[in-house]
């Protein structure tokens, strides 16, 4: 029998996990399951069938444990409030205790209620914060619970927190759509033309932004074929140079060499190569290397000298 594997997603926006749900063929996506992962029983929901699924990181899929039913859910719900009691009591601690540069962002249930992560981020991303006297305050005041400390990036902080993005959107894109972070580098910026002021290129987190990343392929195919700064080209307003190009409009910025030094800008196909016309001139312009003997009729014989009589044609 060829397996169902569905992607289920733990937290409203997190990675996309795979799992064998070959016996719950009601599952749909939409619904909410519980499995078992390496962390513990955790309800998720199903986002979505995996037509072409990966291959398995340990051999095989786990499999499904059941579907969610209501009752699941309430639990959900009351998790979900022990989690903001928790982390506020975990603050409190660590503020108590004068952990300098600590920060307890977020505290997460299993689904058995018995195991909890405390996700954390340090001002020093160096430092190695000794977290034996919190989980001893928080052991006393909730004995029953096994507390982890998970520590987390910069990144991964602003996706918790959320908050407005530098772009002026209600929300940032980590806390909104980005599931995983890609690598970001200054060079992508610097393509892109953007200012490389810390401000202008910097997110909340700190990092460089997400953003970043969007336009950058579109940007260097872009530049790949539209005409560099300082190539001269020749436009339906004469001849001119490049100032600058914009890529996503696939067009250049062109100071026309006439008297007015006149900016105008131009899409790529109404432009022509300077250097390609001007050889093609020189070439037309020149003697033929074909056909030595005369009697060229290819429009470029040897120029004639003044006066010279054309050659004989048969009438």
């Amino acid at each position: 029998m060829d397996k169902t594997i569905v992607g289920i997603r733990f937290q409203k926006i997190g990675k996309l996990y795979h799992f064998d749900a070959s016996r719950e063929p009601d599952l749909r996506p939409g619904d909410f399951a519980v499995v078992e992962t390496t962390r513990g029983v955790q309800l998720g929901q199903v986002m979505g069938i995996i037509a072409d699924p990966p291959k398995p990181p340990k051999g095989t899929w786990k499999h499904i444990s059941r579907k969610a039913t209501p009752q699941d859910l309430v639990i959900r719900e009351s998790l979900g409030q022990k989690e903001i009691e928790l982390m506020v009591a975990a603050r409190a601690a660590a503020a108590e205790l004068k952990y300098e540069g600590l920060k307890i962002v977020k505290a997460e249930f299993n689904f058995d209620g018995k195991t909890v992560a405390l996700l954390f981020n340090t001002a020093d991303e160096n430092a190695e914060p000794n977290l034996g006297k919190l989980r001893g305050t928080l052991k006393k005041e909730y004995p029953d619970l096994n507390l982890e400390f998970r520590r987390i990036g910069p990144r991964d902080v602003a996706k918790v927190i959320g908050g407005m993005g530098a772009c002026g959107l209600a929300s940032r894109c980590c806390s909104t759509f980005l599931t995983e972070f890609s690598p970001i580098s200054i060079k992508m910026a610097k393509a892109q033309g953007i200012s490389l002021d810390p401000a202008e290129i910097t997110g909340m987190c700190g990092r460089l932004r997400c953003c970043l990343i969007y336009e950058y392929e579109q940007y260097v195919e872009a530049r790949k074929i539209l005409p560099k700064r300082g190539k001269k080209v020749v436009t339906p307003l004469g001849p001119g140079v490049v100032l600058d190009s914009i890529p996503l409009k696939d067009s250049v910025i062109v100071r026309l060499e006439d008297e007015t030094g006149t900016r105008a800008e131009f899409l790529k196909h109404e432009l022509e190569p300077w250097d390609e016309l001007e050889a093609l001139r020189r070439k037309s312009e020149g003697a033929c290397d074909k056909h030595d003997s005369g009697g060229c009729n290819c429009g470029k014989g040897e120029a004639k000298a003044e006066g010279s009589e054309p050659p004989a044609t048969d009438d």
